[in-house]
């Protein structure tokens, strides 16, 4: 088996924060409230960052590359400095909330 370019804590604090499916990222980057980067094709929506996450959580642990340690790392290091420690449910202002789910994190939604 492959070693793998994350490490166990990266790994699992990524898919703690990032507590929304592909699928439902990938169908709140196509909705108007999701802001700049709304496409009409689903492959092109959103921000390039918000698609490094897409493709993130669309692979295996021992497929991710360099490029996707750092995607999972920036997006851990804002999700933090945005929410802290404090994971509970919050509402925050709406744009505060759709700029965290572009990333993949629903402050709504129990972590």
């Amino acid at each position: 088996m492959a070693d793998s370019a994350v490490d166990d804590e990266l790994w699992q604090e990524f898919h703690q924060l990032v507590n929304m499916t592909s699928a439902e990222l990938r169908e709140w980057l196509t909705t108007d409230e999701a802001g700049e980067g709304t496409e009409g094709f689903p492959d092109q929506a959103g921000s390039d960052r918000s698609r490094d996450v897409l493709e993130v959580l669309g692979k295996r642990r021992t497929d991710l590359t360099e490029g996707d340690v750092a995607t999972m790392r920036s997006v851990v290091e804002e999700v933090r400095a945005e929410r802290g420690d404090d994971l509970e449910p919050t509402a925050g202002d709406a744009a505060w909330r759709h700029r965290l789910m572009s990333i993949g994190h629903d402050p709504l939604r129990p972590t």
